[in-house]
């Protein structure tokens, strides 16, 4: 080894393990409904006693329920969500937030940055209510309900909820 490559070589793995982590985690929850497998995987921004929507994600606007990276959803299977079929396969998820309720978009870009929405790609919108509940400091995917052949799949940040209902066939 010359003179200064080991040098080097410490400096460059000091700098490497000295970056922070990411302040929003990686997190996933994953559900079998009917023996459909499905997947969530997204970034967990956290409130940080910020105003966050209405605010931080301004109402109307076109939001993904993650930091960093879209929300990513993968249906093992179709699956009925609020009443429209969504087939097989893995999609980003936007939404658009009201007050009352919010615009959920399921984008045939599975994988996209979280600020550059990929238009023209649209798979389904739906409309979900908007509850009110317990403070969640980070954003929170959950199944709160399973039941044999559905489930409701909810969104919780701050004190907002929102809830999807999924149903899905058994699979053969």
């Amino acid at each position: 080894m010359k003179p200064g490559t080991a040098l080097l070589f410490l400096a460059h793995a000091v700098a490497a393990s000295a970056q922070a982590p990411p302040k929003s985690q990686l997190g996933t929850v994953s559900q079998l409904i009917a023996g459909t497998r499905v997947e969530i995987i997204y970034r967990r921004p956290v409130a940080r006693g910020r105003e966050l929507f209405g605010a931080l994600v301004p109402w109307g606007r076109i939001w993904t329920p993650s930091a960093d990276s879209a929300a990513r959803i993968t249906l093992g299977g179709p699956v009925e969500i609020n009443g429209a079929t969504l087939p097989a396969g893995s999609y980003s998820i936007w939404t658009m937030p009201d007050s009352v309720s919010w615009t959920i978009i399921f984008n045939r870009t599975a994988v996209a940055f979280h600020l550059r929405y990929p238009a023209g790609q649209e798979a389904m919108r739906v409309e979900a209510p908007v509850a009110r509940g317990d403070h969640a400091e980070t954003l929170l995917w959950e199944f709160p309900m399973v039941d044999a052949d559905s489930a409701l799949l909810q969104l919780r940040w701050g004190t907002t909820a929102v809830r999807l209902k999924l149903k899905a066939r058994a699979q053969p």
